[in-house]
């Protein structure tokens, strides 16, 4: 299948990339952790819980020309968690996600690599307006989203809960 973005995306420090089977061995360090997922899954995972979720965003790639990246962190080569492009066929728009392990927050990994795949979209993907669908209860999601850019459109009910709708800076 032709992707509509690159397969890989690098930056400093980080080399974002399609999943591998592996990869839910680290990834699982984010789903079972009941704080991390509290705004997402609602709960924590089991380890086939994060395997099928890995196998879901590899999924979204096929369906839909482009997804969720593992975020390898180069220095230690650790799956931090998906960071990317993301549309559920029940999300109100494209969007993108990030989900990091908890021991990688508050290190800048979540904005660096929402940065560049708010610019790759912008490059391969310029008539797709993204958004980021962020629980309304979840700041540090909402402040991460601001501080790529990202403006506040809507708040709506989701899953029995309010969400916010923030809309990234458009292609120009």
């Amino acid at each position: 299948m032709d992707f509509l973005v690159p397969k890989v995306l690098e930056t400093e420090r980080l080399i974002l990339r399609q999943f591998e089977d592996g990869d839910w061995v680290d990834l699982h360090k984010y789903y079972c952790d009941s704080v991390a997922t509290k705004f997402t899954t609602g709960r924590s995972f089991t380890e086939g819980e994060t395997w099928r979720a890995m196998a879901g965003m590899i999924g979204h790639w096929q369906l839909r020309g482009y997804g969720p990246y593992a975020v390898v962190e180069k220095s230690s080569n650790a799956v931090l968690g998906p960071v990317g492009f993301w549309y559920p066929n029940d999300w109100p728009s494209p969007e993108i996600k990030w989900a990091l392990a908890p021991e990688f927050w508050g290190q800048g990994f979540a904005k660096e690599a929402t940065l560049i795949v708010q610019a790759t979209g912008k490059k391969y993907m310029p008539d797709l307006s993204l958004i980021s669908f962020i629980h309304s209860e979840n700041l540090a999601s909402i402040k991460l989203a601001k501080s790529v850019g990202a403006n506040l459109e809507k708040e709506t009910e989701f899953r029995g809960g309010l969400w916010q709708i923030y809309r990234h800076p458009h292609a120009t």
